[in-house]
């Protein structure tokens, strides 16, 4: 856009006139410009602390000329000064780890439809995304175990059901019940088996467990490393993470200790989880976080989530990192029939029959 001011030749006693008129149009003109520039950018609200998202929204950046302005902080922070803010808020994407969290902030009236574009429809299968928020990566939450104190034949056929088996007393460990990963595993579980099969399967696992539960997903696989336990669960991508050495010496020992196992593969498949973008209750640059979202979805910037954060693509004809593929595996079976929607709907639930059986 090209603005063109024309001002008369001041004549006596009209230079006063004239400077108020260049006042108003320079306002003007501030006006057009902070429009312009705030429809340049996306404002990302953003609980993913991986620096390798950071380089990738260098190259949306430089692929689009759309600034990219990162708020970063841990989820809860994040939620609170979005709704603390309401309509003043300039968040146009809150990104997080989990479905359940993205649920939960859209029942808190915080997020709006509209996040859907071509691109969406055809790289993220339905059940991984909603008009409020879609799925740019995906993670499966296994079992790990130790090959020397676990054999072939207890695992053969073992559910998520199955961890409240008596098999398993003593041997059990997992995160508390308070773990967003956890509420989510157990509100699919209340989804496809009923909140009172659910509840008296929490108490099963917590009679199973071989200690109180304490630590992060890394915390439970080094201890059947440490033989403490005999299984652990967790998210896959950590044993990756461990495998790479990112996280020393002594996190890659014993990530060489334990073996994967994926549950349910007789049946609805493996529990799937995602790293979700929402689309933020009035966001001032819609378009830019579309966008944006459908630069996440493209096969550079999946390949780069795998190679890096050792999440699973979202999208088909890419594939995991090869730290994955060959300590993981690559053929299984993914959980497609329960939607991830049902993990913030079940949220409350999931946490009440964990609490209940006594899940600390």
């Amino acid at each position: 856009m090209i603005i063109v001011i024309i001002l008369n030749k001041n004549k006596c006693g009209e230079k006063e006139e004239d400077m108020k008129k260049i006042t108003i149009i320079s306002v003007f003109i501030s006006l057009i410009v902070s429009t312009f520039a705030i429809a340049n950018e996306v404002n990302i609200f953003n609980a993913r602390h991986y620096k390798a998202d950071a380089e990738l929204y260098g190259k949306f950046t430089a692929a689009t000329g759309i600034k990219v302005n990162l708020i970063n902080g841990k989820s809860g922070a994040l939620e609170k000064r979005m709704i603390e803010e309401g309509s003043d808020s300039a968040a146009d994407l809150y990104i997080t780890a989990d479905a359940g969290r993205c649920g939960a902030f859209q029942a808190k009236g915080m997020t709006q439809s509209g996040l859907t574009s071509s691109t969406i429809k055809s790289s993220v299968p339905k059940n991984f995304r909603t008009s409020h928020w879609v799925g740019v990566a995906k993670r499966a939450r296994i079992i790990y175990y130790s090959p020397e104190r676990v054999t072939g034949a207890e695992l053969s056929g073992m559910t998520y059901e199955g961890l409240a088996d008596p098999k398993w007393k003593g041997r059990l460990v997992i995160r508390k019940s308070s773990n967003i990963y956890n509420k989510s595993l157990v509100a699919s579980l209340i989804a496809n088996n009923g909140k009172k099969a659910t509840a008296e399967w929490a108490k099963g696992v917590v009679a199973n467990m071989a200690r109180e539960s304490t630590g992060n997903d890394r915390a439970q696989i080094m201890a059947v490393a440490a033989g403490e336990a005999d299984i652990a669960v967790a998210n896959t991508y950590y044993l990756a993470l461990m495998l790479s050495g990112n996280k020393g010496a002594e996190q890659q020992e014993a990530a060489k200790k334990v073996k994967a196992f994926f549950p349910n593969q007789d049946g609805r498949g493996t529990h799937m989880n995602i790293s979700c973008a929402a689309l933020v209750k009035g966001a001032p640059n819609k378009a830019n976080a579309i966008a944006l979202v459908d630069f996440l979805l493209s096969p550079e910037s999946q390949e780069h989530f795998t190679n890096n954060t050792f999440e699973f693509p979202m999208i088909e004809g890419v594939s995991p990192s090869p730290l994955v593929v060959n300590n993981l595996g690559l053929d299984f079976k993914q959980d497609l029939k329960t939607k991830v929607s049902t993990y913030g709907k079940n949220q409350a639930a999931a946490l009440e029959v964990m609490t209940a059986a006594g899940w600390k």
